[in-house]
Order: structure tokens, then C-alpha cells, then sequence
């Protein structure tokens, strides 16, 4: 019996044994494959990846090579993994004016690629002080005190920043989504049959056309798209080569009117003041209140008129909704009928207020 004790203990501290062994080769892996990996990214970041060659390719007439590389802050033998690329791109971008966008990009082993495009200068922003002339993206290229001829023109921005080499920019950020919609959309659309842009009043945006069509977008919200629907308008058979204006009802609608005037519109002719109550907010009846003798003079002053019928409708109202056409084929004022009062595409007279032939109070 002792000696099935004293084997029976042996092979519990060899178990024993045998996991700590483990545990402590599972310890001195994990240190070498630390103290490997360590090594390796010290020898990447000091001896292996470093810059032996930079290009530099894309459009640049103002400056060299030797300009671009030296505005990136980056020398041959810098380590390709320690590089802040996006740092790199600002610094050419703040230091040589005429780069519209730097792109540095990084090509292993050994290799760095800066790729930059040049400003082409596309807007005139007006403000207070004078006038910026902004690059397609948007960057201030001068402060001049005059309008470059042939480029758009944008009202009412109110920079906040005029130092050439910045960003065009307002301190209402809803001019500022409405502007970059805009030249984005004329830029890649091709939009330029565009004269001018009012941002004056971010609820209601004027675009003018070169060909003497006045856009009323409305507000900043959806401008790429009112500026398609529009577009779409002014290159209808019904409407190519008309002058007039054109004006958003709602968000996905658009008409055409070759007047500014308000569009006449059948209905019921609504009181221009509210109506008068009492203390309790009972309507009270003014005429009741008035000389007892009013209402029949009223009668006798309107039994004493002719009626005159307008039968001339001024204009039809084409609208659109995407590529839709809304006019219905009521150029000839057939869309009047014959409402309450309304016959013939005119108006009755009923005695009531301006526009009506023969008619006073």
C-alpha cells in the first residue's frame, strides 16, 4: 500500500510539472515574436522603405518639379511609413496658389508619387470690399477690384475669408451648401450658360441666364436638381428661346411666365383683412353697424351698373414636375371654365375692388 501511495504522488507533481513547463514555453514564444516584431518595424521605419525616387506628373504650367516637391516638405531617404501624406498635400496646397488639388501617394518599396492639377479660375464672388476670383474648387486666386469677364458672378455670398491662397467661404452655412452645390453642378453639368447667382436671401436664390431667363429657385436645399429642372424648362420646344421667368412651386415643380406679374388665378376672391369680432370672437356684422339706410344705397348703386366681361386671359402657365408638362393644352384660357362668378375665361363684375371696366364703389 505505501508504495501504491508514494507512485501515486509522483505522478501528480509530474502533471504538475509538466503544465508550468508549458505555460513558461508559451511565455518565451510570445516574448521572441514580440521582440521579432519590434525589430522588423524598427528596421522598416530606419533602414527598409526609404524614398529613393519621387514623380511628379499632372498639370502644372506655373511651377516645377522641383517647386512641388520642395512646397511637400518631403526629401529622398525620408521613410515611406513615417510620411503624413494628407500633411504633405495642405503644404502644397497652401504654399503654391495655382494647385487646385495634390494628391501624394505612397509606391513600395521605395517610390513617392505627387500627382497635382492646376487652378483654372471660374467665378467672380462679389462682396462689400471687391471682388474674388475663385477657382473651380472654390480657392481664392485674387482680390481683385474689378469682374474678370466671361466668368459667373455670385452675389450675397458675404466671404468670411478673402486671402488668396483660402478656401471661398460664409459664415451662414446655408449659403455655403447652396454655393458648393452650384459650382459643382455647373462645372460637371456644364452648365455654363449662366450669368449670375444671387445668395443674397438663402430662402429665395436668383440664378440669371446669359439668354434673359430669370430663375427663382427658392432655398438652398436640393439646388443640383432645381438647377436640372430648370435646364429641362428652358430646353423644352414650348419654351427654347422665350425670355421670361422661371419660378419653383414647391420642391418639384417648375413654371415658366414670360411676365413677373402673379398669375391670375380663379377662385374665390378672399378678404385682404381678417374679419372683425367682438369681445367674445363673434364675427359682427359691419353693415348691421353702419347707416340703416347703407344697404339699400348699396342696392340701388349696384342695380344701377352694367356688367362687363374680361374675356382676355393675359397668359398660360406651363409647369413641370421632372420632364412633365403641366400646361394641359390651356394656352387658349379654357382652363378658367365657369366658376362662381368667373365665365369665358373672365371675370365677372361683382363691384369689387381694381381691374374691373366700369366698375367703382
Amino acid at each position: 500500500m505505501k508504495d501504491v501511495e508514494k507512485t501515486s504522488v509522483e505522478r501528480k507533481n509530474s502533471r504538475k510539472r509538466i503544465r508550468r513547463r508549458n505555460r513558461m514555453r508559451n511565455v518565451y514564444g510570445l516574448v521572441v515574436i514580440l521582440l521579432v516584431a519590434t525589430a522588423v518595424i524598427t528596421i522598416s521605419y530606419t533602414f527598409l522603405f526609404n524614398i529613393n525616387e519621387i514623380r511628379v506628373s499632372g498639370e502644372s504650367d506655373m511651377y516645377s518639379a522641383e517647386e512641388i516637391v520642395l512646397a511637400s516638405g518631403i526629401n529622398e531617404g525620408d521613410n515611406l511609413l513615417r510620411l503624413d501624406c494628407g500633411k504633405s498635400e495642405q503644404m502644397i496646397l497652401d504654399q503654391l496658389l495655382y494647385v487646385e488639388t495634390a494628391k501624394v501617394e505612397r509606391d513600395f518599396p521605395s517610390t513617392l508619387s505627387i500627382t497635382v492639377t492646376k487652378c483654372i479660375p471660374a467665378f467672380n464672388v462679389q462682396y462689400s470690399g471687391g471682388t474674388l476670383l475663385v477657382s473651380k474648387k472654390g480657392k481664392i486666386l485674387a482680390d481683385n477690384g474689378f469682374i474678370t469677364d466671361g466668368l459667373p458672378i455670385i452675389y450675397g455670398l458675404e466671404p468670411a475669408e478673402t486671402e488668396a491662397g483660402k478656401m471661398v467661404a460664409s459664415e451662414n452655412e446655408h449659403k455655403n451648401e447652396a454655393f458648393t452645390a452650384l459650382i459643382t453642378s455647373m462645372i460637371e453639368k456644364g452648365y455654363n450658360n449662366i450669368m449670375s447667382v444671387d445668395l443674397s436671401d438663402e430662402y429665395a436664390i436668383i440664378v440669371n441666364y446669359k439668354n434673359d431667363m430669370i430663375f427663382k429657385m427658392g432655398n438652398w436645399s436640393d439646388v443640383e436638381y432645381k438647377l436640372d429642372l430648370a435646364n429641362t424648362v428652358m430646353n423644352d420646344e414650348n419654351v427654347k428661346g422665350k425670355k421670361g421667368y422661371l419660378t419653383m412651386i414647391g420642391t418639384n415643380q417648375c413654371s415658366f411666365r414670360d411676365s413677373d406679374s402673379p398669375a391670375a388665378v380663379p377662385g374665390i376672391i378672399e378678404p385682404t383683412t381678417a374679419p372683425k369680432t367682438d369681445e367674445y370672437g363673434n364675427p359682427i356684422d359691419e353693415i348691421s353697424e353702419q347707416d340703416p339706410d347703407m344697404e339699400a344705397k348699396f342696392s340701388e348703386i349696384n342695380n344701377s351698373r352694367t356688367t362687363t366681361i374680361v374675356t382676355t386671359v393675359t397668359e398660360a402657365v406651363t409647369e413641370w414636375s421632372g420632364d412633365t408638362d403641366y400646361n394641359g393644352g390651356y394656352d387658349d384660357g379654357s382652363q378658367w371654365g365657369d366658376y362662381g362668378g368667373y365665365s369665358d375665361g373672365g371675370y365677372i363684375d361683382n363691384g369689387y375692388g381694381e381691374g374691373y371696366e366700369n366698375t367703382q364703389w
